[in-house]
């Protein structure tokens, strides 16, 4: 008997039915060990022997440990298949030391897509345990345990604050910072102009380019009423321009792409992407036997395998067309680890509608995701769009307009996308000519006010993750997941929002870690790790230099920081008894009180800096500004107060954490 040692207990039963009787299959459910709580500061790493890791079993994997020794003392030969990235790697080191095989002749197989013809050419071509890879995934466990468990219990003791990570709390920072510039944001009012203009007994709207050749926006109604005035009601076509645009199709998608695309489409949260793309990798029962759907779903690739590009396009040719067959258009990432490719279908020919009562039978979200992965890959493989925009100049009186329109020339890759048409909106333009007059029905002006930066949906900071280099695809959805079970953000109409912890947590890491929070850190600590994987950096080198750097700057900080840090108004004491004043967090904000409370009760509100609304008061035209009732209530009042005594009500759009400004 051989035995095939895997992680998810669903791939077991495909893969047993591929090998057929003589094999067995044994599914580990994950990882079987993790580092103990031993040793220095319960890292489970002896720091002073080349921080060789301690492992035990994790207790709900005793059985399973147990089981797996019964059955691999049966077995001829053991064949580790675990996933094909670092954690998998891991995974069939852990299994290998723990039935104390030989690293350098158990055989390793490596398949991408959980198919026949890819589960017997991995048993053709087994190999080794890629022991750097394992290096390198041990590094980050034991980089993240030492972090996580010395920051955590500090900030834990220090200010309440529940954890503390390499990865998480450089996520943190950026929602928190992003929060600070909307907080921050003054918005301010400007005008646009545009005019109704009859062609050929059709109404278009044209959109103001410049006056006397100043392009400048429009920041006054004088500005707006001075252009009004200038156009007659003729204006002249003064140039025509065409141009040709070819659209490429996007490539196909890695793990950060699908989940972003997922939450654009369908709302699917980045886990909820991960588990049904989980569940299509590892497949269903289709025409009596089971198939994976997918390709693996944690990849940076989008790169595509020769076996799938030739029948895709001889299929594209034969359904479509020849003039629908694209190229082969390679793009990698410069961080992509490129381990293997992108998540494509697992063949041409299952596609979406074949299978759809199967998939929705299991469930609908199943069915959109793999129809979302099925098409994004065809279409990537397709000719291109191409289009012809016309841009028209008009002019009246040193006023200059312009007018845009669309004609779809070639549909190419959009043809796999039934909603393809709704994308074509645009008026097409009629022909025109160099001279002609067109008659201006009305020229309309319109107020605007300039917006504050948007919050991250879960699919944009998803992709800022990936941009910044913080984490890897395999960690995106739980890095979220902690932030929100921490309680350091809330969601908020489908955007992530920081508490009040998560603020005061990001401020006092700024404080005391400022290189540990930073970005730029997190993202050179992975590409380290990845120089692991290629030889060119060594485990105990880089673990010894992180540790010395790491727990001086440690041992500084726990030395100076005090409990919920009281903070002393430079220069002021009390004037009711004399003792320091303090700044204080009440109900409604900060406010200033004395040191010597509950014996003394004096308080005072801190003046904060006048914020313009962008508007001007419509009884005296002077600027309206925020201010903030006894109660901490904003509302909207005249600058001019007290000899203006305008004010409105003030509807915040979205609930703000606190006062988001860095200690």
């Amino acid at each position: 008997m051989k035995l095939v040692v895997v992680e998810s207990p669903t791939k077991s039963h495909a893969i047993k039915e591929y090998l057929g009787k003589d094999f067995e299959v044994f599914a580990t459910k994950g990882h079987l060990r993790d580092l103990s709580k031993k040793g220095t500061g319960g890292f489970g790493v002896d720091v002073n022997d080349g921080f060789k890791a301690n492992y035990e079993i994790s207790p709900s994997k005793y059985e399973t440990v147990k089981e797996l020794k019964k059955i691999a003392k049966k077995a001829d030969e053991i064949y580790l298949a675990s996933d094909p990235d670092r954690e998998g790697e891991a995974i069939a080191w852990h299994v290998a030391d723990i039935l104390n095989l030989d690293v350098n002749t158990t055989k390793r197989l490596e398949f991408h897509e959980i198919t026949r013809p890819a589960v017997r050419e991995a048993l053709e071509h087994p190999r080794t345990i890629l022991m750097k890879n394992v290096a390198s995934q041990e590094s980050r466990r034991i980089i993240d345990r030492i972090i996580g468990f010395k920051l955590s219990g500090l900030l834990q003791k220090k200010m309440s604050s529940r954890s503390a990570g390499r990865v998480q709390s450089a996520a943190l920072k950026l929602i928190v910072d992003r929060e600070r510039e909307i907080s921050n944001f003054v918005s301010e009012t400007y005008y646009t102009i545009s005019l109704l203009l009859n062609i050929c007994g059709t109404e278009y709207v044209a959109k103001f380019k410049s006056i006397d050749g100043n392009s400048d926006r429009i920041n006054s109604i004088e500005r707006v009423n001075e252009i009004l005035s200038r156009i007659g009601k003729e204006i002249t076509v003064t140039n025509i321009k065409k141009s040709q645009n070819v659209t490429n199709s996007k490539p196909p998608f890695k793990t950060s792409t699908l989940q972003q695309d997922a939450y654009s489409a369908y709302k699917f949260s980045s886990s909820v992407t991960m588990k049904l793309a989980q569940e299509l990798f590892e497949g269903i029962e289709i025409n009596g036997e089971h198939v994976g759907l997918i390709t693996y779903l944690r990849t940076d690739s989008v790169r595509l395998s020769p076996t799938f590009i030739a029948p895709a396009f001889e299929y594209i040719k034969s359904y479509y067309g020849r003039q629908y067959v694209g190229t082969v258009r390679i793009t990698e990432d410069k961080n992509s680890q490129d381990a293997h490719e992108g998540i494509r279908p697992t063949s041409i020919f299952r596609t979406p509608y074949s299978i759809k009562e199967v998939l929705c039978a299991k469930s609908t979200s199943l069915y959109k995701l793999y129809k979302l992965i099925y098409n994004r890959t065809i279409a990537s493989l397709m000719a291109p769009r191409v289009s012809e925009t016309t841009t028209i100049t008009l002019e009246s009186n040193g006023v200059v307009f312009s007018l845009s329109g669309t004609d779809l020339i070639f549909e190419g890759y959009q043809k796999i996308y039934k909603n393809f048409e709704e994308e074509e909106e645009e008026k097409k333009l009629p022909e025109l000519r160099i001279g002609e007059n067109l008659s201006v029905i009305k020229p309309e002006s319109k107020e605007e006010h300039t917006e504050p930066p948007s919050r991250y949906s879960e699919g944009k900071f998803i992709n800022l993750l990936e941009d910044k280099g913080i984490g890897r695809p395999s960690t995106y959805a739980s890095t979220v997941e902690t932030l929100k079970k921490r309680k350091y953000i809330t969601v908020e109409k489908g955007t992530f929002i920081p508490t009040e912890q998560g603020v005061r947590t990001v401020q006092v890491l700024e404080k005391y870690f400022p290189e540990l929070i930073n970005v730029e850190y997190t993202a050179n600590m992975e590409l380290d790790l990845d120089r692991i994987t290629e030889g060119l950096e060594t485990k105990e080198h880089l673990l010894s230099e992180f540790y010395e750097d790491f727990t001086k700057q440690f041992d500084d900080v726990s030395k100076r920081m005090y409990k919920d840090e009281t903070e002393y108004v430079e220069g002021r004491t009390c004037p009711k008894c004399g003792a320091p004043l303090i700044k204080r967090k009440g109900k409604f904000g900060e406010f200033i009180g004395c040191s010597n409370f509950p014996t003394c009760n004096y308080t005072e509100t801190i003046e904060e800096p006048i914020k313009y609304t962008g508007e001007n008061c419509p009884d005296c035209g002077k600027p309206l500004i925020y201010k903030k009732s006894k109660k901490g209530k904003t509302f909207i009042s005249c600058s001019n107060y007290p000899l203006c005594k305008f004010v409105k009500s003030y509807k915040k759009p979205s609930k703000s954490p606190l006062n988001l400004k860095s200690e």
